[in-house]
């Protein structure tokens, strides 16, 4: 078995990519749009996942300005090497930490948490 990928349901595509590329540093892997079911699947690759390490898909539904994301979700986790550094592509990308940084609940490494353009929780952890 091989983890493959998480998808997010996004309202605004465009935005969407700008803020997992421009500023978190993802790589648009492949775009397609399906103009019969008006759709548009775009799958990202976080910065040192390699070339055959999971992705985060966005799915743009063309016709969906909104969505409710319930209570039972949590967020997706990334390693980095800087907190700082990230939060520096962030801030130049026009975009911040949603919280921290900080430290993680056993006081172990750094923490922090952004929020995409949708509301979807990203955590960033430092270090091992």
């Amino acid at each position: 078995m091989q983890y493959l990928h998480t998808m997010f349901r996004v309202t605004d595509l465009e935005r969407s990519k700008r803020f997992y590329c421009e500023g978190l540093g993802f790589t648009l892997v492949s775009e397609r749009r399906y103009d019969e079911g008006r759709f548009t699947l775009a799958f990202l690759r976080a910065p040192g996942d390699g070339e055959s390490g999971p992705m985060l898909e966005l799915t743009h539904n063309w016709d969906t300005s909104r969505y409710e994301r319930g209570d039972a979700f949590g967020h997706v986790a990334y390693r980095v090497p800087s907190i700082a550094d990230v939060q520096a592509r962030l801030r130049g990308a026009g975009y911040d930490l949603s919280w921290g940084p900080g430290k993680t609940p056993d006081g172990g490494r750094a923490m922090a948490f952004i929020d995409d353009p949708d509301g979807y929780e990203i955590e960033l952890l430092a270090g091992r």
